[in-house]
């Protein structure tokens, strides 16, 4: 169960020792006295024998004997074995007789539960049923949840790589899977009409996630040659997402033998470089590609013939790209630059279904785990590896982790930090184990350790105070995997920095930060040398953290003190006669240490090891723990002061700080108290004793008591001598002399009367249970003290006595660990000392003390019971009797009171014991021999038990409605023939009928008793449930959930289970639970159980929601229990719902359809064929209830219902040779055949139902209101249309004439049932009429061709293109439809469709028989009203567009009428088309035009030439006509819809008419209409977009459009400008002439592929001729020309080009271009202050340049550009612009960049800070400070340096210029030498600015600013300023860390400071 939680396989811990050989010698003297210690040498659990066996199932073994650890003897392998086999069989019996649900789903449940128990089968079986279950989750025909099912044991079977090694064990075959996914994401590739039975998209992802690591990386190639074939990125942009996606998906990472061709990554990475160069800036392709090679780095660590270097298996290049992209990925900010990436990505289109879902595969994991696997000591000496770029990433960003610096850029960061670290341990862990094989050269070692910690441990310790907890808890995770690795380097820095925050000198958040801090590393640090004896210091410091003013401090201080009690003893360590009777060595040298820690700071460095001796260091911590009493007594103290000042706990809702505090108390002091010496134990005992018994804090009740159970359950004979005694005299007291508790009291609040008794009452319970035995002692006593209050107490307090009894009855009868210590018995034999710190107890060491019931603790269980249970039904005897002690009429409601207490009192007793009852008596079963072992569980029992109901139309509804066939035994503790069996058994049973009894009265008396009714239906829950385990208490769960939130602390990565012995305890019982739990999972109904179960149907339909609420629940829950008790309430509930129905009873109608509907009932009824047809009655005729709640219960439960009817699987095609794989022994065929034949008896029986229910609904919806007819239509179309017979006449009537139904809703309704019918005839046809064909995918379709490509004719690709270049089709063979055959390269063969299209007449008697009916209704008056109806105005102007419904129906029909099957025929079309356009002057006219237009043109394209031709020659022109006069802008879109429908990925040749005349469009310049124009550019744009890089007409547009860019309307250039980058953007294909000649150019190229995007001659030429003509006009526009000039109309269009192209992925065509023209003529664009709109779009696309992924080297002219803008330019804006690109093209390429180019950048930011313009010289202060930033150490370092002289000599150089004189000589040019002094304050400003949080600051800063304040800040004018403003802006970010921070200063400097800043506000 825990190991589902790791991510990274491993192991360490040998196998327990055999179990024959001597037990160790402390145990044997132990057996003597204990019986209930886990028996270690129990027979049948041998482990060293099984060695050999075990190595064929796992390549692990086992950390932890679940088997050896259990109280009881259990079965041994070969009894797993046999029911192993079982199960197998009867698989194979439930797969040959294709009865796969229920029976081979349940069988499939069995398996899984077989598995859960922790049972092992070979590694040979497993693979076998791996590829089993993976073909049968692909069989075509299989329901899609079955398949579901299915592909969920495949990971199940797949998920631990220590069961089956890939490749070795296991190989999957990867192309059913393909095929299956392909058919989703390529629907063009796939036959026509398979997406009614495609599998879920979330399902097959899921399964191929799992499954391609099990692919044969031999297939890679084939894998290639399968996708690459499919990329374009021309007109469906979507296929390069999903090649991509396809690839992350399903290609194998593995490495392969060196002999394989082009399979090694040197072969195919480079091509993968270049795809991902093909789509620059989209997300996708930057997360894909992460994830490809971080998977590849993890696969190829080990493989010995792939070189590694310091890039791992990469190359320099390409690892510098992927840094590149983590840089972008991080999203950080820089400068003003926009987003590296642009709105590409919604372009993925059917590629979104492959993208991994971003929560459970985060892409820093993926980023994490490329790093960590590319490690290795080959980084260490290099000056560029994985390493230095890792620490080059994180101090480039390393402001981005400070708390106060937070944005979407935090998250990412911090789980980068943590992935890394987790991936990195669990590396070193699984290295240093031998468990991952990794050549000796690339493991880690010390000093990578080293270095890898020293790169992570500053951005942790920023990170630990960050705001939000979901990010802090990242970094803590972090802390403690760095700590681990690395003690000495984190620890010092830690303590360095929780000191403080623990002593209060900080704000609270970083109190709170440091405590869970310290819990994360309490663990590691009592491990180590030294810092252990920091531990008992921080504790104290820890304490007054518990403070009932802050709760959530107080949380998180006592989750730091349970991790330390589960790390070290809290015992007072002696050595000798030595004995430290104080405290004080350690105090002072704790003391000595934290003044250590502040004077050397955050960079103090520790190493205990060397400094302190071995003697020394046990001295002091020897000492240290001196003070451990007291600080125990201390605590108590505090927690004692905490629980008197909680607020009332009636006020808490879950989940509020106070809750999580009282649940977080006894967590943290149980491990406390069990790890206290026996002096420690006994003062806390009695500290404790004497505040219970003096003190009351009512609302601390609760906490309180759970504490004593802490303290009892460590100790319980100590524990239980003391309070047993104390508690029963309060207790007594109480009743005696305060009248506690002596009336009735009503209502929920305990009188103050009252309340000391509930206190003593409620310790008194918690201090019984879970404390083993030792309460027999007590009998008498406790038994005497139930009695008493029994008797004497009434009111509320009667529910805690009952609960005290439930809680002594569950310490009584279950089985459960009485064992909590921190050490085993013989270590605290031994003594404890100073090794013992922080030691584990290895899971092989483990011995368990548990706790089995003994029979004097059964019989007294039993009396107890008896006694209870008899009081408790004598008062409701009573209550019921003719004349109650109270009055049933009294005012306050007691007699409800006290009835619902006494049915509380016999819940809690029967979940008291539930562990007594055996749930074969309690179903009444003769031979119940099995609650501890096996029963009979031979397959023929189960075989009838599946065909008991001999009505076929019973679907067993549900596998789970099965009985589990095999048992293990679980501990049961009672044998058949005890005379307690059935003592128990009949109490039980009287309980019961007492239970129905009772509900019969409240039904008669009672009715609108709710609170009485909700204590009776959670008595029946419990009575159903609890039977074999305290179900409803769901014991199970809430262990785990506590487990699991315990060990996180612990848990370490690569490491299996170093845990505390408790938690390992806690495990252990875990899985005890398990098995009790899994033996009563379900159980037959007796006839008592029945007789309840119908009790709750009948209340389900109760008229008070508030009983009918409790009692749906509790039907719920008992039907999960009770074996086919569904086919019984359904009855019942149905006949309360027909009366209701009849009566009009709006309430009873409520409940019984909530039942029905929404609670687990539902999928029963949708399956039983019993039922189905009288709810799908009942549901419809709930529709015309006229109440709005009824109607929305309705509408929401459609959903639930919309399979109903639908037929269910009838062939399902499986590969049989698979499935004899597991055949067993012996001979089954008899029994398949019997199983098939009844199988497929009900399928006719189920069918027969369906069929005669649709022809009822059919004639119902006829004659019905709308929303009854609504309904039918639905469910009639699920029962009638089916793939044999297609529809009965009646429905085909209904339908065709629906269609023009007046009611919309009702129409549209008929609409889609009317194209589901025409789809379905289609199918029919086009697979020859036989259902296996469909599921074959097996069309015949003559007219779909298969292309062969000619791959060896190097002219290939331009004959293809030449064949588009003709429109008249007459020498054409076939149409081409798809884009990207060919595009990237070319396949053996591509997919086309024949140019002649046949007619399809393959019609049989049955299709043609539809068609005829449908025929004959479609005449002239039929299609006038459909057309009326189209053009009707729509009712919300949501429905106001061009409606695809509407079109594919039409499209039928059109295709109907051209076979000349309808009554109208085309010229009675044409005629009512023109009649339905009329003048054009109504929107609506042109909507109802455009579909029909679109469904005649788009229907008839596949069609046979003539027919296609008559209709092209008719629509065509129409259609042409009004793009050519009609366009408005209201009708503008339902034109473009209807085009973009005709010609979407359709070959340009099939829509010859209308391609020829849009292309033929020209320009007009006189032309004043501007829409008309730009409407045109745009449809244009569409067919070149459409038709992608097969439109070959394109030079006369483009010439046209670009000699016009100048045209003077807005809306036309916008499109002109979009048009010119569609056209250039579909001219790009690579076309290599297969994907071999892809891989090897691409690897010859360079190692990250070839440059894709080369500008060609043309274009290059097209650019410069612009752009110089753009110059040209520049000049002869006048300078402030307001109006519009040819200049600022041409510079617009060519920005919306650029834009368009900047901003999609083939932008690196552009590059080239960047330096010159671009660079100039956009700054001189943004200078043309007269048209602000000019200036915004040029400084927009100014803006992109510096995001666009250059090449490496191709940037060097780009800045050189920049840097001459920056230093020469003329105009001062164009100088400040030239900044604004320098500091962001630096950052995005901080890691391609050369040193000379970097350096050029600093020198050119340098330079400007001394612009004359002081607004360049700002924001080249900024620039600077911004670059320094975020440069790597290496860079800045020596940068920093080389700065800081310049300037420092700069300031002295140039003193501030005296005032002038009169009458001396000619001023020196003084201007200049301020503009310099400046420059000097500003550049030592931006050094200074650059480090905002750094602290402590830098060496050089204290000096810089001492300097700045003394030299410049008293200077006149901008130089005082800027140096004033420099100085303010630190003091201002270092407010919180000055106390820190001046330490670093001299007093000098201080004072230097002082004197600037210090000064008072005015002076």
């Amino acid at each position: 169960m825990d190991e589902s939680l790791e991510r990274h396989p491993g192991a360490t811990g040998a196998f327990a020792p055999s179990a024959t050989g001597a037990a160790p010698a402390f145990r044997s003297d132990m057996f003597a006295t204990v019986d209930t210690i886990s028996r270690a040498t129990s027979p049948g659990l041998a482990c060293a024998e099984h060695q050999l066996e075990d190595e064929k199932k796992r390549y692990r073994p086992r950390t932890f004997s679940y088997f050896r650890l259990l109280p009881f003897d259990v079965e041994d392998d070969s009894h797993r074995d046999a029911a192993l086999r079982g199960i197998l069989k009867n698989l194979y019996t439930s797969i040959m007789a294709e009865d796969f649900s229920p029976g081979a789903l349940h069988w499939t449940r069995e398996l899984q539960g077989w598995l859960n128990l922790k049972f092992e089968m070979t590694r040979e079986l497993r693979a076998r049923l791996t590829q089993l279950y993976y073909h049968l989750a692909l069989a075509p025909g299989l329901d899609a949840t079955t398949a579901d099912r299915f592909s969920r044991m495949v990971i199940t079977l797949t998920r631990k790589k220590h069961y089956l090694k890939p490749g070795e064990d296991l190989v999957i075959d990867w192309r059913p899977l393909w095929k299956e996914i392909k058919a989703l994401v390529l629907p063009s590739e796939a036959p026509a009409h398979q997406s009614m039975r495609r599998r879920s998209q979330k399902h097959l992802i899921k399964l191929c996630l799992h499954a391609n690591s099990y692919f044969d990386p031999k297939e890679r190639r084939a894998i290639l040659e399968e996708l690459l074939p499919y990329f374009s990125t021309s007109a469906n942009m979507a296929n390069a997402y999903i090649v991509v996606g396809a690839l992350n998906a399903l290609l194998p990472t593995s490495p392969t033998p060196p002999s394989d061709p082009q399979s090694q990554p040197s072969d195919f990475v480079p091509t993968f470089f270049h795809l991902w160069s093909l789509m620059t800036r989209s997300k996708t392709f930057d997360v894909s590609f992460i994830d490809i090679f971080s998977r590849m780095s993890r696969d190829y660590l080990g493989c010995a013939h792939v070189p590694f270097t310091e890039h791992g298996i990469f190359t320099r290049e390409q690892s510098d790209l992927i840094f590149t992209a983590i840089l972008r990925l991080t999203e950080i900010p820089v400068g003003q630059a926009n987003s590296p990436y642009s709105s590409l990505d919604y372009a993925s289109g059917l590629g979104a279904f492959l993208e991994k879902d971003k929560k459970k595969y985060p892409v820093p994991y993926m980023i994490a785990r490329w790093i960590g696997h590319s490690l290795s000591p080959l980084c260490l000496g290099q000056e560029s590896s994985i390493l230095s770029n890792l620490e080059g990433l994180m101090e480039s960003t390393d402001t981005f982790f400070h708390p106060s610096n937070q944005g979407a850029w935090t998250g990412f960061l911090a789980q980068l930090t943590f992935f890394l670290t987790d991936i990195f341990v669990s590396r070193w862990n699984r290295e240093q184990s031998g468990e991952l094989d990794v050549p000796p050269e690339r493991r880690i070692n010390d000093e990578l350790k080293r270095r890898f910690v020293i790169a992570l441990r500053e951005v942790t310790f920023m990170g630990l105070f960050a705001k939000s907890s979901k990010i802090v808890n990242y970094y803590y995770s972090t802390l403690q995997g760095l700590a681990y690795l690395e003690p000495d380097l984190v620890l010092p820095g830690a303590l360095q920095r929780f000191y403080p925050s623990l002593q209060g000198l900080v704000e609270v958040h970083r109190t709170t930060s440091s405590l869970c801090g310290l819990q994360m590393i309490a663990n590691i640090m009592s491990k180590q040398k030294g810092y252990r004896c920091h531990i008992t210091a921080l504790l104290a410091l820890a304490l007054p953290g518990i403070d009932a003013n802050d709760l959530g401090k107080t949380q998180y201080t006592l989750n730091f003190i349970q991790s330390v009690a589960y790390s070290i003893p809290f015992v007072p360590l002696v050595n000798g006669n030595v004995s430290f009777h104080d405290t004080s060595l350690a105090m002072s040298w704790v003391q000595a240490e934290m003044e250590r820690m502040e004077r050397e700071g955050q960079d103090v460095k520790i190493c205990y090891k060397d400094e302190l001796t071995d003697e020394d260091e046990a001295n002091i911590l020897r000492s240290s723990t001196a003070g451990l009493g007291e600080f125990v007594m201390t605590l108590l103290g505090k927690v004692f002061a905490l629980l008197e000042n909680l607020p009332d706990a009636s006020h808490l809702r879950t989940g509020s700080p106070e809750d999580n505090v009282i649940n977080t108390l006894p967590a943290a002091l149980t491990p406390l108290f069990a790890s206290l010496s026996p002096e420690l134990f006994d003062m806390t005992l009695e500290k404790l004793a004497a505040f219970v018994s003096t003190h009351v804090v009512h609302q601390a009740r609760d906490a309180m008591a759970w504490i004593c159970n802490a303290l009892c359950k460590v100790n319980p004979e100590k524990t239980l001598k003391v309070f047993i005694p104390m508690l029963i005299v309060n207790i007594r007291n109480e009743i005696d002399y305060n009248g506690a508790a002596s009336d009735r009291s009503s209502g929920t609040e305990v009188l103050p009367r009252d309340r000391a008794l509930v206190w003593h009452v409620s310790m008194l319970s918690m201090c019984v249970v879970h404390v083993g035995g030792e309460v027999v002692k007590y009998k008498s006593e406790l038994f005497g003290i139930a009695e008493y209050m029994q008797e004497k107490c009434r009111g509320l307090p009667t529910i805690h006595i009952s609960n005290y009894i439930h809680h002594l009855l569950l310490n009584l009868t279950h089985t459960y660990p009485i064992d909590n210590a921190l050490y085993e018995p013989d270590v605290v034999a031994r003594g404890l000392d100073v090794q013992d710190w922080g030691r584990a107890t290895a899971p092989s060491e483990l011995t368990i003390k548990w706790h089995r019931p003994s029979h004097a603790e059964i019989l007294f269980a039993v009396e107890l019971f008896e006694s209870q249970a008899r009081s408790a039904a004598q008062k409701l005897e009573k209550l019921m009797s003719d004349d109650p002690q109270v009055s049933r009429k009294g005012k306050n409601k007691e007699w409800s009171d006290e009835l619902s207490r006494s049915l509380t009192a016999l819940r809690l007793i029967i979940s008291g014991v539930a562990t007594l009852f055996d749930p074969n008596r309690a179903s009444k079963e003769a031979d119940g021999h099995a609650a501890n072992g096996t029963s009979k569980s031979d397959a023929d029992g189960v075989t009838l038990m599946m065909e008991q109901d001999n009505d076929p139309l019973a679907e067993v509804a549900d596998d789970d409605e099965l009985k589990r066939q095999f048992h293990y035994p679980a501990g049961y503790l009672l044998s058949y023939d005890d005379p307690v069996y059935d003592r128990i058994h009949g109490l039980r049973e009287d309980v019961g009928k007492l239970l129905t009894k009772t509900h019969g009265f409240l039904n008669a008396s009672q009715q609108d008793d709710v609170a009485c009714f909700t204590a009776l239906y959670a008595t029946y829950r419990t009575w159903i449930t609890d039977v074999g385990i305290e179900r409803s208490a769901h014991p199970l769960e809430r262990l785990l959930r506590l487990y699991k939130a315990d060990i996180s602390p612990f848990k370490i990565s690569g490491l299996r289970k170093i845990y505390p012995r408790p938690l390992l305890i806690k495990r252990a019982d875990a899985y005890q639970l398990q098995r009790v739990k899994y033996n009563s999972a379900s159980r037959k109904k007796s006839e008592l159980d029945k007789r309840l179960l119908l009790d709750l149907a009948e209340s389900c339909t109760s008229s008070y929601s508030d009983v009918r609420r409790v009692a749906q629940g509790a039907q719920d829950s008992s039907l999960k229990v009770l074996i086919g008790g569904k086919p019984l309430v359904i009855p019942v509930i149905m006949d309360r719902l027909r009366k209701a129905l009849s009566e009009n009873d709006h309430d009873r109608i409520k409940g019984a359809m909530y039942t029905l509907l929404f609670t687990t009932l539902i999928r029963t009824l949708m399956r039983d064929w019993r039922f189905a047809p009288d709810l799908m009655r009942l549901y419809i005729e709930a529709a015309g209830v006229d109440k709005a709640s009824i109607q929305s219960l309705g509408t929401s439960a459609v959903y639930a219902l919309l399979d109903f009817g639908k037929p269910f699987e009838h062939m399902i095609l499986y590969n049989r040779d698979l499935v004899e794989t597991i055949r067993p022994a012996d001979d089954c065929a008899a029994l398949i055949q019997r199983r098939h034949e009844f199988i497929k008896e009900r399928r006719t029986q189920v069918e027969a139902k369906k069929a005669a229910l649709g022809l009822e609904l059919t004639k119902k919806a006829k004659e019905s209101h709308w929303k009854i007819a609504n309904r039918c239509t639905i469910f009639s179309l699920n029962c009638t249309l089916r793939f044999d017979s297609l529809a009965n006449p009646k429905f085909i009537e209904l339908v065709a004439n629906g269609a023009n139904d007046p009611h919309p809703g009702l129409r549209s309704n008929y609409l889609s049932a009317f194209s589901a019918i025409f789809t379905a005839i289609d199918m029919r046809a086009v697979y020859g009429h036989d259902y296996k064909n469909y599921l074959l995918e097996a069309e015949k379709d003559e007219n779909k061709l298969q292309v062969t490509v000619p791959n060896d004719d190097p002219l290939v690709t331009e004959k293809f293109l030449s064949q588009f270049e003709r429109y008249d089709g007459v020498e054409v063979d076939y149409f081409v439809d798809n884009d990207y055959p060919g595009w990237l390269a070319w396949g053996k063969k591509f997919p086309a469709s024949s140019a002649n299209p046949k007619p399809f007449l393959a019609y049989d008697e049955v299709e043609n028989a539809v068609r005829e009916q449908i025929g004959k209704i479609i005449t002239r008056d039929w299609f006038k009203a459909c057309f009326a109806y189209l053009k009707q105005e729509p009712r919300d102007a949501g429905a106001d567009r061009f409606r695809m419904q509407n079109v594919v129906l039409l499209m039928n029909v059109f295709d109907l009428m051209h076979y000349g099957k309808t009554a109208a025929t085309f010229d009675d079309v044409v005629e009512m088309v023109k009649e339905v356009y009329g003048d054009g002057s109504d929107k609506h006219q042109h909507r109802a035009t455009a579909e029909i237009l679109g469904a005649l043109l788009s229907g008839s394209v596949d069609d046979p030439r003539e027919m296609r031709d008559r209709v092209w020659d008719f629509a065509a022109p129409m259609m042409l006509k009004i793009i050519a006069d009609g366009l408005t802008p209201d009708n503008l879109q339902y034109w473009m819809t209807c085009l973009h429908v005709i010609i979407d990925s359709k070959d340009p040749r099939r829509t010859r008419e209308l391609t020829e005349a849009l292309a033929s469009f020209r320009l007009d310049m006189n032309s004043n209409a501007a829409f008309k124009e730009s409407s045109k550019v745009q449809l244009v744009e569409f067919i070149i977009n459409d038709a992608g890089w097969h439109f070959r007409h394109e030079k006369p547009i483009l010439e046209d459009c670009l000699a016009h860019i100048d045209h003077p309307y807005k809306s036309v250039r916008a499109s002109i400008g979009r048009l010119i980058a569609t056209i250039y953007r579909t001219r790009y294909h690579e076309s290599f002439k297969d994907v071999s000649t892809l891989l090897e150019q691409n690897k010859a190229a360079s190692s990250i592929g070839i440059r894709s995007y080369q500008p060609s001659e043309e274009f290059s030429a097209t650019i410069r001729d612009m752009f110089s003509r753009l110059e040209q006009w520049r000049h002869e526009r006048t300078p402030g020309q307001q109006t519009p000039s040819s200049y600022t109309s041409g510079s617009k269009t060519v920005l919306i080009w650029l834009d368009s192209m900047l901003s999609s992925q083939e932008c690196i065509q552009l590059v080239p271009f960047f330096p010159d023209p671009f660079i100039d003529q956009l700054l001189h664009m943004m200078d043309v202050k007269e048209d602000p709109e000019l200036m915004k779009l040029a400084y927009h696309v100014y803006r992109h340049l510096p995001n666009i992924p250059f090449r490496a080297g191709e940037d060097d002219a780009f800045i050189a550009a920049l840097i001459r803008v920056g230093k020469t330019a003329t105009s001062w804006h164009q100088r400040l612009r030239a900044l604004v690109n320098m500091q962001v093209v630096y950052f995005r390429r901080l890691f391609l960049t050369q040193p000379a180019q970097r350096q050029m950048l600093f020198d050119a930011v340098g330079d400007m800070l001394a612009d004359p313009q002081l607004e360049v010289r700002d924001c080249a202060s900024a620039t600077l400070a911004g670059m320094i930033r975020c440069s790597p150490a290496s860079i800045r370092n020596p940068v920093i340096y080389q700065l800081r002289d310049r300037f420092v000599r700069q300031l002295e150089l140039n003193p501030m210029p005296s005032k002038k004189v009169p009458g001396t000589d000619t001023p020196v040019d003084t201007q200049r030498q301020v503009v310099r002094r400046h420059a000097a304050v500003l550049g030592l400003g931006a050094l200074i600015e650059a480090f905002p949080y750094a602290t402590p600051p830098p060496k050089w800063m204290p000096a810089v600013l001492a300097g700045l304040a003394t030299r410049a800040a008293n200077d006149p004018g901008v130089v005082g300023k800027a140096t004033k403003t420099i100085l303010a802006e630190f003091k201002k970010t270092r407010q919180d860390s000055w106390g820190v921070d001046q330490k670093y200063f001299t007093s000098e400097q201080l004072e230097d400071l002082e004197g600037v800043l210090w000064k008072s506000y005015f002076a």
